[in-house]
C-alpha cells in the first residue's frame, strides 16, 4: 500500500480516500493534490515516486510538467493586465502588435485569442524545435499566418499556439515574457512554485513522467480518432513543431511554451486558483468583477479540433449544461485540465482553490479519472 504523506483538515478525510484510491486502482506512480478553501489549505496531500526508475519519492516540493494547465495560468497573467487597465480585451491585436494584421486579421480582438476563436492553431509550416525554443520565430510565424476559418465564428482549441498568441501579447504591452511577468507580478507575491521558463537549478525536481504508448492510446475508447489522422486539424494542432517537443527534455523546461509548458506543486497550482476567488495570506490575483467576466461563457458548442461539445471562458474551461462528463464537478467552477491528468480550477461559490497533478500520464481525454474522482470528493465534502 502506498504510503500518503501530507496534511488533511478534519472533515476532508474522504478527499484522502480518494486519492489513495487512485493509487489502487489507477495504477498512479506519484501525484499530489492540494485543496484551499476560503484562503487556507484543507488537503495537501502527496504520495509515489518522483522517478519510478531511481526510485526517488515524491515529496512535498517535487515539479510536475502541467501540459495545457499551463494555460489557465497564462489566462490569469493575461487578465490580471486587464483589470489594471494596461490591456483592453475588446481592442485589435494589432494595437498591441501591429505585425499580426497580415493576412486580414488586423480586426481579431485580444478577447478571441482567450476563447479560442482566432481560427490559428495551426501553421502552414512547422517550425524546428529549436527556433521555437527562442520564441520569436514561431511569433513571426503566427504573425504571416491566414486563419484556417473566419475568427469569431466559431471556436477550436488552440492546443499550442494559443500560448504564444497570449504570451505575445503580454509581452509587448510589458517589455516581459510571460514567464517574466508570471514570475515577479503573481508567482513572487504569493510564493508560488510554479514556473513558465524553468531555471536550470531547479531541474533536480521534476518528476519524471510515464507516458502511454501508442497502442494503448488508440484502445482509449475516449481518445479522439481524429488525433491519429495526420491531416486533421487535431493533429497538425499538435504539430506546430518540427519534431515535436519533449516533455522530458531540459531545454522545453527551461524556454517557454505556454501553452504547455509550465512545471509546478500541486499545491502551488491550488493556491493559484484560490487567490483568484479570496485572499490568500493578504494577497488577492482577481477581484470579483474580473471573475465574473472570466467565468461568463463566451463561446461554447461543439468545437473545431477535437470535436468536444464544451464550453470556454476567457482563457478558461467551464462546466456543461448537457451532463457530459467534466473535469469541473461545481456549477460555478472554472479552470484547465492538461494532458495526462493534472488539473487547477476555482469555485467562487465555496471560496475554492484545487491543484492536481501526477507523473503517470493518461489519454488524451477531456475527463482523467483521478481528478475527477478526487474533485467529487471534494463536492461530497463540502455537501
Amino acid at each position: 500500500m502506498t504510503e500518503i504523506q501530507g496534511e488533511i483538515a478534519r472533515g476532508f478525510e474522504p478527499v484522502r480516500d480518494a486519492f489513495a484510491e487512485n493509487f489502487a486502482r489507477e495504477q498512479e506512480i506519484g501525484a499530489a493534490v492540494t485543496v484551499y478553501q476560503h484562503g487556507r489549505p484543507v488537503v495537501d496531500l502527496w504520495a509515489g515516486q518522483a522517478d519510478a526508475d531511481t526510485g526517488r519519492a515524491w515529496t512535498s516540493d517535487t515539479l510536475q510538467f502541467v501540459f495545457s494547465a499551463t494555460k489557465g495560468v497564462t489566462a490569469i497573467c493575461a487578465l490580471v493586465l486587464a483589470q489594471r487597465g494596461a490591456l483592453d480585451l475588446d481592442a485589435p491585436v494589432a494595437d498591441y502588435w501591429p505585425e499580426f494584421a497580415a493576412e486580414g486579421k488586423g480586426r481579431i480582438p485580444v478577447r478571441w485569442l482567450l476563447t479560442h476563436q482566432a481560427g490559428l492553431p495551426v501553421l502552414d509550416e512547422r517550425v524546428p524545435l529549436a527556433e521555437a525554443l527562442r520564441w520569436d520565430p514561431v511569433v513571426e510565424a503566427l504573425a504571416a499566418q491566414r486563419p484556417v476559418w473566419e475568427p469569431g465564428t466559431a471556436h477550436g482549441y488552440h492546443a499550442l499556439t494559443y500560448g504564444w498568441l497570449v504570451g505575445e501579447v503580454v509581452r509587448r504591452i510589458t517589455g516581459r515574457s510571460l514567464g517574466s511577468f508570471l514570475r515577479e507580478e503573481i508567482a513572487a507575491p504569493l510564493d508560488l512554485d510554479f514556473w513558465i521558463g524553468l531555471p536550470a537549478a531547479e531541474h533536480h525536481r521534476v518528476s519524471r513522467a510515464i507516458s502511454w504508448e501508442m497502442e494503448d492510446l488508440k484502445a482509449s475508447v475516449d481518445a479522439p480518432e481524429v488525433m491519429f489522422d495526420p491531416t486533421s486539424l487535431a493533429m497538425r494542432t499538435h504539430h506546430v513543431t518540427e519534431p515535436q517537443f519533449d516533455h522530458r527534455d531540459p531545454r522545453v523546461w527551461a524556454a517557454e511554451m505556454p501553452s504547455v509548458n509550465g512545471l509546478g506543486t500541486a499545491h502551488s497550482l491550488a493556491r493559484l486558483y484560490a487567490a483568484l476567488v479570496s485572499e490568500v495570506d493578504g494577497v488577492r490575483v482577481l477581484d470579483e468583477r474580473t471573475v465574473a467576466e472570466a467565468s461568463t461563457v463566451h463561446t461554447s458548442g461543439v468545437e473545431r479540433i477535437h470535436g468536444f461539445d464544451i464550453r470556454y471562458g476567457l482563457g478558461f474551461l467551464l462546466p456543461p449544461e448537457n451532463g457530459q462528463p467534466s473535469p469541473l464537478v461545481g456549477p460555478r467552477s472554472f479552470g484547465h485540465p492538461g494532458y495526462g491528468g493534472s488539473l487547477g480550477f476555482a469555485d467562487p461559490e465555496h471560496g475554492l482553490g484545487f491543484g492536481f497533478v501526477a507523473n503517470h500520464l493518461g489519454a488524451p481525454q477531456l475527463v482523467d479519472p483521478r481528478s475527477l474522482r478526487l474533485a467529487r470528493a471534494v463536492y461530497a465534502c463540502l455537501s
